[in-house]
């Protein structure tokens, strides 16, 4: 962390240290190693580095290439430690919303901007897409061979799909279009202090009391 003074502080301050932290203390906590999924964008870049090709004129052909390079080394590291990687659309976009061409030119620009460093070591393929805003490219109803948009992503190698619906199961799975689909919930403080303050909103009780874990030093109300 680099201090307003311009000195360097070192130490756990984002979620993939912090839970390397709490793993190396209670080893039991990750199933056979297990880490997470880290869905990346990439319109300001990946990892926190400045891997987008619009950088490429105000860092310079070089410092641009070393950034990449850089951000490789990251990605290579996280998956020895067993996280994972997952595509949440290049631009932050609505696919299930935003015109097919629309579609098509995001997802090509993760694929050329964002894929190659993420799969740089040669062995590990991202196959997962988890949807920005949770915005799916279908219904609740199973995709279907005349979808396509799934078609597009399913050419590109994805096989599996994640929406946010904040339901506690939600998976389908298609061997002949060999695709699995499933809601996720998101555990955040927006959705922690509406099922706080709620009585008729129950979503997360079955994993935690949200009392005991919503920070009350959390500014309130938390805007939806």
């Amino acid at each position: 962390m680099i201090n307003d003074d311009g000195s360097k502080t070192y130490g756990s301050f984002d979620m993939v240290p912090l839970l390397e932290d709490f793993i190396a203390a209670h080893p039991d906590f990750s199933y056979k190693g297990a880490r997470g999924y880290l869905a990346l964008t990439g319109y300001d870049g990946v990892l926190g580095y400045r891997t987008a090709d619009k950088y490429k004129e105000s860092l310079g052909e070089e410092e641009w290439a070393r950034q990449v390079e850089e951000a490789k080394k990251v990605a290579n590291r996280l998956l020895e430690q067993g996280w994972e990687f997952a595509s949440h659309s290049w631009g932050h976009r609505y696919y299930g919303q935003i015109s097919m061409s629309q579609l098509q030119e995001d997802a090509q620009k993760w694929e050329m901007q964002v894929r190659p460093i993420l799969e740089n070591n040669g062995t590990y393929k991202v196959d997962t897409m988890i949807f920005a805003f949770g915005d799916d490219i279908g219904s609740w109803k199973p995709y279907t061979p005349d979808n396509e948009r799934f078609n597009y992503l399913s050419g590109l190698g994805f096989r599996y799909y994640c929406n946010v619906d904040s339901n506690p199961l939600w998976v389908q799975f298609n061997q002949d279009l060999q695709y699995l689909r499933q809601g996720r919930r998101n555990l955040d403080g927006q959705r922690m202090y509406y099922d706080m303050i709620d009585d008729n909103v129950d979503l997360l009780s079955d994993l935690f009391d949200v009392n005991a874990v919503f920070d009350k030093r959390r500014p309130t109300p938390v805007p939806k």
